[in-house]
């Protein structure tokens, strides 16, 4: 491969590749071109943009300092690219298209390999002579099959036979693909599904109040390609947009091409009554045939939808989940995993039991904190469709948002207790600064007609500024029944501003927020930011964009978390403008401003 300085990548050894997010200007004498300072002038790279997008579909990033973005290819991102289509040679020829230095040996062995190895081995149905059926574990390479058959832990999963055929049990579907995607080998399972009990879902032509609706092209794209008409191929996965996509419309165009009765997991119970009110919009189901499996009232129905906690629940950490029945003792034909990446370890190990139903997994994106994304990928299944964020916001169909990371300084009590604190403590004291709290005000004042969410990780944190601003409040232990007034007061403006905690970071749908104020986070958690981003990407009626800003404090570890959350949303094409506490408060003078907190209590 030639050189080609001007390109944007470096591809190195230990499968990192670095993209040059900026070129530096150079003049007619072939000489860089200089500020009056000293300093080089520089541009954004013109194959920087094309780069990124070409990258998501198969890296990961790692690290986005301003300058230089690091990515890192593994064998689950190769594998879920091989999912939606790409070829070793189309990925490496993607990277020789864009580096400026030849590739590495060992990474196209690498790629080449990772990529022959998704459906190297197959999982497929027979029927045996009792009429029972049967699966198998099948391969074109026998000296592939014979290598992984050695392990012990795939072969107490199987059963030789005397003609040749490696047998498996229904149940052992989900354990052996864990146990061979331990061992580099993702299986491609075409052991089909039981159908389950049939139930027609047509999809509605007009809303409850009389709006038109209908599937747009990229849901109904992200549904065809999950289904894929029913063949043994699709059936099972993943499906990546961002938050305000329409995930859950998407969800709805499977349940419509499925056509059988299908239980709905999603995170907590505002979830559950927001997917309900969808399906009785968007569908012509009745009340009775949609149901909701919670504390509150456990009725089971064609449509059935319940949380992950409720199923994890238990009286004691030995006693019996009293709630996974659910799963088993109904006939579905499609399980729908909402926010998938959230899947908590028990469900993990009823899902592994589960590959003879439709499984979809849906999420804004496949980061795991835990590292488990080949938990997904085998259980759930792969990546079957993704759409960049910025391909949507360019279409119209999420707001423009504009991020902001406005940094304080530590206030000057809490320095001596930063200093003397451990890691973790750190953290938290930083997290919780006061100084942030100015800041804030002025961000409201900035921000006077808008809808304003505030959200943060600290409990503590979040009351005290409650207090301060005389602004709601909502967390876990805030009812139903309230939280649902103060949303309605927060959709009509009657409460213009409101605080949550970690309940925000999902399902709650306030179509007109197009603001977020981001004080505290779970440590460096780049799910969380996505998801955060996302409570405001709903398109807005008056086409206005949305700002995200996340307060950190200046050189603490507040500020090192804040870098690695902001890794995913770099990769997505958005970048955050870092301005300083006191460039915000230069924008306000003493005189009085609408909307002003009365901050005298």
């Amino acid at each position: 491969m030639p050189l080609h300085p001007d390109n944007p990548l470096i591809v190195q050894g230990d499968r990192t590749i670095l993209l040059h997010t900026v070129k530096a200007q150079i003049g007619p004498d072939g000489q860089l071109v200089k500020d009056e300072h000293g300093n080089p002038i520089s541009h954004e790279h013109p194959r920087y943009a094309e780069a990124r997008d070409a990258l998501s579909a198969f890296a990961e990033l790692q690290k986005s300092p301003e300058y230089l973005h690091s990515y890192r290819v593994s064998s689950v991102s190769i594998w879920n690219a091989a999912a939606i289509g790409l070829t070793g040679d189309s990925i490496l020829k993607t990277l020789e298209d864009l580096a400026c230095v030849p590739i590495p040996r060992n990474v196209v062995v690498d790629i080449r390999d990772w990529v022959a190895r998704y459906g190297l081995l197959r999982i497929e149905r027979f029927e045996s002579g009792d009429s029972k059926m049967r699966f198998q574990l099948t391969s074109g390479d026998k000296d592939a099959l014979d290598s992984v058959l050695g392990f012990p832990s795939i072969a107490k999963l199987i059963e030789r036979q005397d003609d040749g055929r490696i047998l498996l049990g229904d149940l052992a579907r989900g354990s052996l693909k864990q146990a061979l995607i331990k061992i580099g080998y993702p299986v491609d399972d075409r052991g089909g599904y039981t159908e389950g009990d049939k139930f027609a879902i047509p999809l509605a032509t007009k809303t409850r109040d009389g709006k038109d609706f209908a599937i747009r092209d990229y849901q109904a794209s992200a549904a065809d390609a999950f289904h894929q008409g029913g063949a043994v191929t699709g059936g099972n996965g993943v499906i990546v947009l961002p938050c305000g996509a329409g995930k859950t419309i998407v969800g709805l165009a499977v349940m419509n091409r499925v056509g059988a009765k299908t239980l709905i997991l999603t995170t907590n119970t505002v979830a559950v009554s927001q997917w309900r009110q969808e399906i009785l919009d968007k569908t012509d189901l009745t009340e009775e045939d949609v149901s909701e499996y919670t504390g509150e009232s456990k009725r089971v129905a064609p449509v059935t939808i319940s949380t992950y906690q409720m199923l994890t629940w238990r009286k004691s950490k030995k006693a019996e989940f009293e709630h996974m029945a659910l799963f088993s003792g109904h006939n579905w034909g499609l399980v729908v995993y909402d926010e998938v990446h959230l899947l908590p370890a028990p469900i993990f190990r009823v899902t592994a039991d589960l590959q003879a139903r439709r499984r979809l997994g849906l999420t804004a994106t496949l980061i795991r904190e835990d590292g488990k994304e080949d938990e997904v990928f085998c259980l759930i299944g792969p990546k079957r469709f993704e759409v960049p964020w910025k391909v949507l916001e360019g279409r119209g169909f999420i707001a423009e948002a504009r991020c902001t990371e406005i940094r304080v300084e530590l206030e000057p009590s809490l320095k001596s207790s930063y200093g003397a604190a451990a890691a973790r403590s750190k953290f938290r004291i930083s997290s919780e600064n006061p100084a942030k709290t100015g800041v804030i005000q002025n961000l409201i004042r900035r921000h006077d007609t808008g809808r304003i969410l505030i959200i943060g990780q600290y409990i503590d944190q979040l009351n005290a500024l409650s207090r301060h601003l005389k602004v709601p409040l909502i967390t876990g232990k805030t009812p139903n029944d309230v939280r649902n007034v103060l949303y309605g007061a927060f959709r009509s403006g009657e409460e213009p501003v409101l605080i949550v905690s970690k309940v925000g970071n999902f399902a709650v749908d306030l179509p007109d927020a197009d603001v977020l104020i981001q004080i505290s986070g779970t440590f460096g958690s780049r799910q969380e930011e996505a998801q955060r981003l996302g409570r405001i990407l709903r398109p807005k009626s008056d086409g206005r964009g949305a700002s995200f800003y996340a307060i950190v404090t200046h050189g603490t570890r507040d500020q090192d978390f804040a870098q690695k959350r902001q890794l995913f949303l770099a990769e997505q094409g958005y970048s955050y403008e870092i301005v300083d506490a006191q460039s915000l408060s230069d924008e306000f003078d003493s005189a009085s401003i609408n909307r002003t907190p009365d901050c005298s209590a």
